[in-house]
């Protein structure tokens, strides 16, 4: 059998194989819609500047009426957008055959990245891998390779010579069957006994059924089984293997219910390729590399170094634990990605190897505001919108106007939280797009507009959102929310719920905390925290103590403070420090403090005020709690975009130091006047002074 074997593949190898293979270098580009003159005879110099134009006036100049105008590159890497450094690393890692590690934030287009290099590989011949029986070994069977198409046609010869030859025996004993009926027949002419042909007949219908089925057994075991199959004209494969179990991986030997008897399945026909095997030869893109188990990770190091793995049992109802075949070859291109904790969760060799034998890039998750990114911004809207159109379910999405292309392309600087930015978590924009272009064919409209995105945001908030506003609305219900008057200890703070890069500007919170100074009834004063905090949020506590022994003048080690933090279970970040401050020295001083006024800002041990997150989000928090005053660090200003419904409801206050936070906060007074005094003399003054309080 095995000489058999071989004489077949290398009777396929030799035959005339030439393969087309698409060669994407020698393809002449599609016209870059971001080049000069495109819209508007942009100098190339000026694209490459921070955008102050703001979108509603910027969109004008450009000459598209709909997302119907803009071309869409034909080539899958030129649709990336903002990662221009990953597309470079990607292009030189498939033209060398690299393997890759991209780590980022979900929805930057690491998979994206991934299927492109499928284009960009150069022309290599695939392969198609044969499975055959071994009678020498039969829990060992044979791996063969031929050029791609051969595989498929070997199996198909080899079925029709079986079905040639079992004809062919069929007929013989058809023949010889009926001659020896023919002399019952005659037998019983000669002698009358009806009773010696029927039981003849009967032996003779037996012996012919039985005489074919061990004649023609076992002939299906020797078909070989076809792996891995591909066409002549196949581009390398893209296998996409995240999630998958060790079987599906790395390949496994199926359950036999028939193991004796003569009944049970071959082993080679029972051998099922995984997905490092049907990636070979292409990209084999593993997502949250890190949720592989170690064992799994060992024998993917193993498949890396070898090129080949052998394929045997590997799930609990694996039957026939002793079956392996020969090595199978898996000569493919790893690309791994995750978040930064996947770096964690990796096995040290594995990523030793991709690190000595390939790149590793992190991705970028926002790109410079610039005209050229707002155009690419543009260019995705229109992607998606194709995408959609070329579904084959549902009802296909219209394409966007000028005026839903702005509000999609503030979203996107709102989501980068950032001025001077714009998102690249793509996938949540996607979604917006989806979701508005979902309104747009309820309502029977030519094309999307910016009302409809407007409309869905409202519909497509993220839970984070959605909680916050329900517990702005209960607040309210219930009188929780103070934004009027004055009182001492108290204070209005803003958070987010979640704490999430991409989402945190739509999770914001009113977040107000009591304070409570009490004399210590024994030796050495505590402090207290109460609520539901996270436990970044407690450390900002014992950071602000000593932040008031400092600036007080009054030794905390003879009081008790008492701190809560109101309805905040779920609610993160370190942003509630200034907040605590302000009503521990309330408290202490007995001060009373402005309610219409919420204050964001972290705090250094030295009384400056330092940057937060999520700022936009809390500002319209406040300001959809009726708070018409906000404080906010100075080096957050340039990051406050808020809506424009919310801009004559809410004044922003600029702040560097601790005192500047409580000359806005305390109300007027004589007491007032003198702690903000001596708070000035000592408080270090680390920043430049950036102008005054501004109205966004």
């Amino acid at each position: 059998m095995s000489d058999e074997v071989d004489e077949i593949v290398a009777e396929e190898v030799s035959e005339d194989t030439e393969i087309p293979t698409l060669n994407v270098a020698d393809a002449p580009l599609p016209e870059d819609w971001e080049s000069e003159g495109e819209f508007g005879d942009i100098e190339i110099s000026e694209v490459d500047k921070i955008e102050t134009m703001p979108v509603d006036e910027w969109i004008q100049t450009v000459d598209i009426e709909t997302t119907a105008d803009v071309p869409i590159p034909e080539k899958l890497v030129d649709r990336v957008i903002g990662q221009e450094s990953a597309n470079i690393v990607i292009k030189k890692a498939a033209e060398q055959r690299r393997h890759m590690m991209m780590i980022g934030d979900p929805g930057t287009g690491k998979s994206m990245l991934a299927r492109a290099m499928t284009e960009l590989m150069p022309d290599d011949t695939l392969e198609d891998t044969l499975c055959y029986p071994n009678e020498e070994d039969e829990n060992e069977p044979r791996v063969r390779t031929v050029p791609a198409g051969r595989g498929d046609r070997i199996v198909k010869e080899r079925r029709a010579q079986l079905r040639m030859a079992r004809e062919k025996t069929n007929k013989t004993l058809l023949f010889i069957t009926g001659f020896i009926a023919a002399i019952l027949v005659w037998m019983t002419i000669m002698t009358g006994d009806i009773l010696t042909l029927l039981f003849g007949l009967l032996i003779l219908g037996f012996g012919f059924m039985f005489l074919r089925s061990r004649l023609t057994a076992g002939d299906d075991s020797r078909i070989p089984k076809l792996l891995v199959k591909h066409e002549r004209d196949d581009v390398p494969p893209f296998v996409d293997a995240t999630g998958n179990l060790a079987g599906s991986l790395l390949g496994d030997v199926r359950h036999d219910p028939f193991q004796s008897g003569g009944m049970e399945t071959p082993a080679h026909d029972r051998v099922e390729a995984g997905a490092i095997h049907k990636a070979h030869g292409g990209v084999l893109f593993i997502d949250e590399i890190n949720l592989l188990r170690l064992e799994e990770q060992q024998a993917l190091l193993t498949a890396l170094q070898e090129k080949q793995l052998p394929i045997s049992g590997r799930s609990e109802r694996s039957s026939g634990a002793l079956t392996t075949t020969e090595p199978v070859p898996c000569d493919f291109i790893l690309v791994a990605a995750g978040n930064l904790d996947a770096l964690q969760g990796m096995h040290p060799a594995l990523r030793s190897r991709i690190r000595g034998y390939g790149y590793e890039v992190f991705v970028n998750s926002e790109m410079p505001d610039t005209a050229r990114n707002r155009r690419r911004v543009i260019r995705f809207i229109a992607q998606e919108v194709a995408n959609e159109m070329n579904k084959k379910s549902g009802v296909p999405i219209p394409h966007f106007d000028r005026s839903s292309i702005a509000v999609l392309l503030r979203e996107s600087q709102r989501r980068a939280g950032r001025r001077g930015k714009l998102t690249l978590r793509l996938r949540e924009l996607g979604g917006l797009v989806r979701v508005a272009g979902d309104l747009a064919c309820a309502d029977g409209s030519e094309f999307t507009s910016a009302h409809h995105v407007l409309r869905a945001r409202n519909i497509a908030k993220p839970l984070e959102q959605q909680v916050a506003d329900r517990m702005i609305e209960r607040r309210m219900d219930y009188s929780m929310i103070v934004n009027s008057g004055e009182r001492v200890g108290r204070v209005n703070g803003l958070a987010v719920l979640g704490a999430n890069t991409g989402l945190s500007d739509f999770s914001g919170i009113m977040l107000p905390v009591e304070a409570l100074v009490t004399p210590s009834q024994k030796k050495g004063g505590s402090i207290f925290a109460t609520g539901g905090l996270s436990d970044l949020a407690k450390e900002s506590v014992t950071n602000v103590s000593a932040v008031i022994k400092k600036l007080t003048g009054k030794d905390v080690a003879d009081f008790d403070i008492h701190i809560q933090f109101v309805d905040t279970h779920g609610v993160d970040g370190d942003s509630a420090s200034i907040t605590i401050a302000a009503a521990v020295i309330s408290a202490l001083e007995e001060i009373p403090i402005d309610q219409n006024l919420a204050m964001t800002g972290s705090l250094s041990v030295r009384g400056e005020v330092l940057p937060i997150g999520g700022v936009t989000a809390k500002i319209e928090a406040a300001a959809k709690s009726g708070i018409s005053r906000v404080i906010i660090p100075r080096a957050n200003m340039n990051d406050v975009l808020i809506d424009d419904e919310y801009k004559d409801m809410i004044t922003v206050l600029p702040v560097d130091t601790l005192d500047e936070v409580l000359e806005y906060a305390l109300v007027d007074g004589d007491a007032r006047a003198s702690l903000v005094e001596r708070l000035g003399k000592i408080v270090d003054r680390l920043t430049t002074d950036q102008g005054s309080p501004s109205t966004a």
